[in-house]
């Protein structure tokens, strides 16, 4: 596994979270390279509002795919900071970088302690076994 990707944690829902090293509060949200690999091209995305109150594992946004539409669920409670606007004209970035230019949005946490319940790298690469 990527030292990148071994450093963050998953949702069941194929979220991965990032903590920003000088603010544990400040994170950022995206799909795992397993969740893009499913929906396969990304037509389109819905991001977030900025400043909207999220509920952990409520939607907070949308991927449209030539497949399917999928939520993208808020890992964690928290206020939106911003969003990748980037992915409004690029939402293929989503597919080639997944964990790097395909970020999708990144939240203040208010309550930091749901981080806890989210998995780690290995335990989430053997859930999709």
């Amino acid at each position: 596994m990527e030292p990148k990707k071994a450093n963050l944690l998953y949702a069941p829902t194929h979220e991965w979270v990032s903590r920003d090293p000088s603010n544990p509060l400040l994170v950022t949200v995206g799909i795992s390279d397993h969740a893009q690999a499913e929906l396969t091209d990304i037509v389109y995305v819905e991001l977030p509002k900025l400043d909207a109150t999220l509920t952990a594992k409520a939607p907070a946004a949308i991927v449209e795919s030539v497949k399917a539409a999928s939520d993208i669920y808020a890992p964690v409670s928290g206020s939106v900071v911003a969003t990748n606007e980037k992915l409004l004209s690029e939402p293929g970035l989503i597919n080639t970088d997944p964990f790097g230019e395909g970020w999708i949005f990144k939240i203040r946490c208010s309550a930091p302690e749901e981080l806890e319940g989210l998995l780690r790298a290995e335990a989430y690469e053997s859930s999709l076994k």
